[in-house]
């Protein structure tokens, strides 16, 4: 933990080789994260870039509050979302009400290995793909991605009900599922 700290310290102050310790420490799981996030490797990479910028212009900030993985991982998914606000234009729903008292089973997706979940999420079209990764996986609530995303709650809810349903139809297809439970309720 102190070497941490002292790696940290050093890349403050401008050493490039503690800063190069920092980003390979930490380069390869913000990476993932960023993939999630991308459309392919390449914006992945861009955002890390991007992430990794910040993250060494503001580490003064950094208050050894909570991880420093916690607070490099929540820069790049801000990146992220970033790029996607300038890249999209969000559009409303007409009809949340389908989506608010379905609830899907994750049943199929254990069935998928990580690699081929991550390509299957980023071949989602950019908004459904950023609502399943802010939901799903950084655990955000449908008001807190309304507030990221600048878009209404049920926009939300949608969203991701039908990233679900996409991904639901892509998975059937790679693994000949046939039994429909896309009516399920909670």
């Amino acid at each position: 933990m102190e070497d941490l700290k002292n790696i940290i310290e050093e890349s403050v102050s401008g050493n490039a080789r503690a800063q190069e310790t920092l980003y390979s420490m930490l380069a390869p799981k913000m990476f993932g994260v960023c993939l999630r996030y991308s459309r392919d490797r390449t914006e992945a990479e861009d955002n890390l870039q991007e992430g990794f910028i910040r993250v060494f212009t503001y580490l003064k900030n950094y208050r050894h509050e909570g991880s420093l993985e916690g607070w490099v991982r929540r820069i790049m998914v801000n990146v992220s979302l970033e790029k996607f606000r300038k890249q999209n234009i969000m559009h409303p729903v007409e009809d949340i009400s389908l989506y608010d008292a379905r609830v899907d089973t994750n049943d199929i997706i254990e069935k998928l290995s990580a690699e081929e979940l991550v390509k299957l999420i980023q071949e989602l079209p950019p908004r459904y793909r950023m609502v399943f990764n802010l939901y799903v996986m950084e655990g955000f609530n449908h008001k807190e991605i309304g507030e990221e995303m600048q878009i209404s709650e049920g926009t939300s809810k949608s969203n991701l009900a039908r990233a679900r349903d996409i991904l639901k139809k892509k998975v059937t297809e790679l693994y000949g599922e046939t039994e429909d439970r896309s009516n399920y309720t909670a």
